[in-house]
């Protein structure tokens, strides 16, 4: 739809940036922390492990500092579950919670909203190596951590996210796991699957009973799947694996059940989970305040032509595997473009992404990830030129201006990432952040911080409210 005039960004409108706990902090085994699943990654052809980062934790007055210069008005991030209960249950580690507790304070201080993750992909290893999420004492351990976490910082912290892209973590285990990991069966992923989703309710839950005007929500990965034609077999397709990777998600957030489609997949396969006494109403009972949507690009998808062969590597990447036999198969779509490291860029595929969560679900909806990974380079003069990223997000953020024309409830933007961190298999090589961080693979440096062209730029946006795109 053509529109003459486009809606203001509302005036409390909340510009941030993200990050996550094992990506930034390094200081893996600072202060009483634990080891999380995360720590379990080797260095692969000299890519750098987790163990400093980019040192966030012994940094995070610097940090916020330039987040404050940068003019955020929030910043999402999550909390490493290990560095506060460091075997994922039992014993507390005072040292971790003050660490949040300052973190906080300093983002407060410079009015800069918390948005916290209780849990991005960093299982406690002690967990981890008793079931993790297939054991049913998982989910009361997250209870017990949210607990923890909503006494000491929820008189602070008024925005929550459950669980990170925990789409990701079924549908493509071989993209968090490590490399050389044994991954879970499809059996065990769903049931995985649908212990989070009981833990998820449960924190939802406890969220409302502990804090007053808490908010609190999801943060799945979420894009609009196309049909490769317009050929009814491959809009099929595309039906399949947008409710399979997305609406059953947001579908159990939000109205408490399965996705009937995707639940007779389940069945058909053989791949259903045990649902346990109460479960369903557990899940049923929590309301969820509003949606966090990690957008990256969309997918394309063709009918599936059950050959052995519909499941094939994204773009020769066997980290990520795309297509399921009988259901759907990858396709390239000639119209868009990609990033130097294969990633699709679809900022219009924004825009038809928040469309459908905002058709489909009515509530308020937070960017909480969308960003450009490339090869950062620091100039002889010390300066960084990422008009790449520049471009990327004035197309992103011109098409979320769009969305919320069309009536989305958009409160909120925060791209991946504030400050470069580290990629979980390309480490330093692939830089997201506004904040270029000057280190290399295992050259540490001096961790400067030096701000990026696209700082300035984004800083004038946050200034201007959006008005300019």
């Amino acid at each position: 739809m053509y529109y003459k005039k486009l809606k203001e960004f509302p005036k409390d409108f909340l510009w941030g940036a993200s990050t996550s706990a094992y990506q930034v902090e390094g200081a893996y085994q600072t202060d009483g922390k634990g080891l999380s699943v995360q720590d379990l990654h080797k260095s692969v052809n000299g890519i750098t492990d987790f163990k400093v980062a980019s040192d966030h934790y012994h940094r995070y007055k610097e940090d916020v500092s330039l987040m404050a210069k940068l003019g955020m008005k929030a910043y999402r991030f999550s909390i490493s579950w290990s560095r506060v209960i460091p075997e994922g249950t039992g014993a507390v580690n005072e040292a971790g919670l003050k660490f949040y507790d300052n973190l906080i304070n300093e983002l407060l201080v410079n009015n800069i909203e918390p948005i916290v993750t209780i849990y991005h992909f960093d299982l406690p290893l002690k967990l981890h190596e008793n079931g993790g999420w297939s054991n049913r004492q998982t989910i009361d351990a997250y209870v017990d951590y949210a607990k923890l976490l909503f006494e000491r910082f929820g008189d602070r912290v008024k925005y929550w996210l459950t669980i990170n892209e925990q789409n990701v973590m079924i549908n493509h285990p071989n993209a968090v796991y490590p490399i050389d990991s044994d991954l879970p069966s499809k059996k065990e992923l769903y049931q995985q699957n649908h212990n989070m989703f009981v833990a998820a309710a449960k924190v939802t839950n406890l969220c409302h009973s502990m804090i007053k005007d808490g908010k609190i929500g999801p943060a799945p990965n979420i894009t609009a799947i196309y049909p490769a034609s317009s050929k009814p077999e491959d809009i099929v397709a595309a039906d399949n694996w947008e409710n399979i990777r997305c609406w059953l998600y947001l579908d159990m957030a939000v109205y408490g059940r399965y996705n009937p489609f995707v639940w007779n997949y389940l069945e058909e396969k053989g791949y259903e989970p045990t649902i346990y006494s109460g479960d369903m109403e557990i899940i049923k009972s929590a309301q969820t305040d509003f949606l966090g949507v990690n957008y990256y690009a969309t997918a394309t998808v063709s009918a599936a032509k059950n050959d052995g062969n519909d499941c094939q590597p994204r773009h020769g990447d066997q980290q990520v595997m795309l297509g399921e036999e009988g259901v759907y198969r990858s396709a390239e779509n000639p119209n868009l473009e990609l990033t130097k490291f294969n990633w699709i860029i679809d900022s219009v595929g924004m825009r038809t992404t928040l469309r459908r969560v905002s058709s489909r679900y009515d509530l308020p909806i937070i960017i909480t990830e969308n960003g450009l990974g490339s090869e950062d380079k620091l100039t002889i003069d010390g300066k960084v030129h990422d008009d790449y990223r520049i471009e990327y997000f004035e197309k992103h953020f011109h098409q979320a201006r769009l969305a919320l024309t069309d009536g989305v409830n958009l409160i909120g933007y925060c791209p991946w990432s504030f400050e470069d961190l580290v990629s979980t298999h390309q480490g330093y090589k692939k830089r997201y952040g506004f904040v270029y961080i000057n280190r290399l693979e295992n050259d540490l440096k001096e961790l400067e911080r030096i701000k990026k062209d696209s700082f300035y730029w984004y800083q004038s946006v946050i200034h201007n409210n959006g008005a300019n795109i």
